[in-house]
């Protein structure tokens, strides 16, 4: 009887060892409350930046996939940043993004959309840091892969090759806010600290159109966004908890 519970055991190892599909939610995961905020097939749930619907041009959905197409320069204007339809205050966010070479994109996050055509928010900063001339402006560092963009540094972290799949991750809870990059925690803010404020009056978000009476980034909820900027970036396993 051991020796065939043993094999028995042995047969089951690969079952175990199984990688979880994308965009599924296990067990687990339904019990903590997590749920997919793309479903791996469709736009549900996902809107253009530019109108309600989702765009029916430059982002697609292939193979449990959301891409979006590089820029063609013959187009009038690029295709527009992708929005959640609904707003988050408390949040637990995880995400897959995968690179092509050179390429620079970003989520966003405490979104906000002032007036038509103008659309902002707390970026947690996707790029090649070792190609894309981006990762050396800025300050500090603050505008390569894991940071948020043109204020904080993310701190040491570690990358997958070009063509591999990163998982990023962003932690909201009320001011506190964490950034994650395969599993290594890189940063932890406080918006609206003084700190926070001082990072903003240094930034590119100083400016009125931006930080209109001296609170960008201090929204108390807004859409998640993933960015369009002219580069090609996959996205998979978007998944979100309330907290």
């Amino acid at each position: 009887m051991k020796q065939i519970s043993m094999i028995v055991f042995l047969l089951s190892l690969p079952a175990l060892n199984k990688p979880q599909p994308p965009n599924t939610l296990t067990e687990r995961e339904k019990k903590e409350g997590w749920r997919l905020l793309f479903d791996g097939k469709t736009g549900n749930g996902w809107r253009s930046a530019r109108k309600n619907t989702f765009p029916t041009k430059g982002w697609s959905i292939s193979d449990g996939m959301i891409t979006i197409q590089p820029f063609d320069s013959s187009d009038v204007q690029r295709y527009g940043d992708l929005l959640t339809t609904e707003a988050f205050k408390d949040f637990d966010l995880l995400f897959d993004f995968k690179l092509t070479e050179g390429a620079n994109s970003g989520v966003k996050y405490y979104v906000v959309e002032p007036s038509e055509g103008l659309v902002y928010g707390l970026e947690y900063q996707i790029l090649d840091d070792a190609r894309n001339p981006d990762a050396k402006n800025g300050r500090d560092g603050n505008r390569t892969v894991g940071s948020l963009y043109d204020l904080l540094p993310a701190g040491s972290k570690k990358t997958k090759p070009i063509g591999d799949w990163n998982t990023g991750r962003i932690v909201a809870k009320g001011n506190h806010v964490e950034h994650w990059l395969n599993g290594q925690k890189v940063l932890v803010y406080d918006r609206g600290s003084d700190s926070f404020r001082e990072a903003v009056a240094r930034s590119k978000y100083k400016i009125p159109e931006y930080n209109k009476n001296g609170l960008f980034g201090e929204a108390a909820k807004g859409p998640i966004l993933l960015q369009d900027h002219a580069n090609r970036v996959w996205f998979r396993n978007v998944k979100i908890k309330v907290l």
